[in-house]
């Protein structure tokens, strides 16, 4: 089998005229490009996840307040400002409407995300699922019990009931 050897450059033309098809297939793109559609569909599912990841960090929104942003777009915002200080970063505040107090804050947010108290959390969640599942099987058991104990009561019942009738 005779495989063709594409290009990064076509690779990456091929790719944009997909994402930007509108009606069409991708299987007329490939057809144009003269190549097979199963290769261009590969090739694009690839970049899928890096391209979904992007997508949301494209721009930052002009008409939401910065307390709604997503964490995709404060994480864009501190991407574009980490090398900005001084009169540069409060110029670039002001154009997309925020204050330096809330880009610190953010800041901080994210790292702590990654910090060792965060593990320490996490650990400590995880301990509490394991107890939280134990006591839910525990809690089962004894409803089991329960409503086993529960009919024993209700047989002895009639079970006396059926011999009271036939003295």
């Amino acid at each position: 089998m005779n495989r063709n050897q594409h290009s990064d450059e076509f690779r990456e033309q091929a790719l944009s005229k997909v994402r930007h098809r509108g009606t069409r297939s991708v299987r007329d793109i490939a057809e144009e490009l003269n190549m097979s559609a199963g290769t261009l569909r590969k090739w694009w599912a690839r970049s899928n996840v890096s391209v979904a990841v992007a997508a949301p960090l494209a721009e930052l929104p002009s008409e939401l307040p910065a307390e709604s942003w997503s964490a995709a777009q404060r994480l864009l915002a501190l991407h574009q400002t980490h090398g900005l200080s001084g009169s540069a970063l409060h110029a670039w505040c002001r154009e997309k409407g925020l204050f330096e107090h809330q880009l610190i804050t953010w800041r901080d947010a994210f790292c702590a995300v990654t910090s060792p108290e965060s593990r320490e959390s996490k650990l400590a969640v995880r301990e509490l699922q394991t107890r939280n599942d134990g006591l839910q099987r525990e809690l089962r058991r004894k409803e089991k019990a329960l409503a086993e104990a529960a009919a024993l009561l209700v047989l002895q019942k009639k079970f006396r009931a059926m011999w009271a009738d036939e003295e």
